[in-house]
């Protein structure tokens, strides 16, 4: 993934109503939501929701469909998931491995014993 893309990605998602509506369409994934039930599920006026609709769109972290008089949203997860592999992609690889052990070899690995 290009530094642009994520930069964009991020962007779109620094807003809390968006950041929220994603979060809403990825627990619906894979099939999605129409407009009015997203805006009754996160009580979030039509008018208000469609500008930040229209901003996922744009931001291609969500698709839209015509149904009929409605327009079903559907969560990007493929970038969803290429937004997670870009931030974890560097995970602990500045640090040295300790003496008599190979260093981790994903992210998953290397971090989990490093929490606060």
């Amino acid at each position: 993934m290009e530094t642009k893309t994520a930069t964009t990605v991020f962007e779109v998602l620094a807003s809390e109503a968006r950041l929220a509506v994603f979060r809403l369409l990825v627990r619906y994934a894979p099939d999605g939501l129409v407009a009015g039930d997203i805006a009754r599920l996160l009580d979030i006026p039509k008018t208000n929701l469609s500008f930040h609709l229209k901003a996922l769109v744009h931001g291609k972290l969500a698709s839209r469909e015509r149904e009929g008089r409605n327009t079903r949203y559907k969560a990007n997860i493929a970038l969803m998931l290429e937004i997670i592999a870009y931030l974890s992609h560097e995970c602990c690889r500045g640090n040295a491995a300790p003496a008599g052990r190979a260093a981790p070899q994903s992210p998953s690995t290397c971090c989990e014993n490093k929490q606060p």
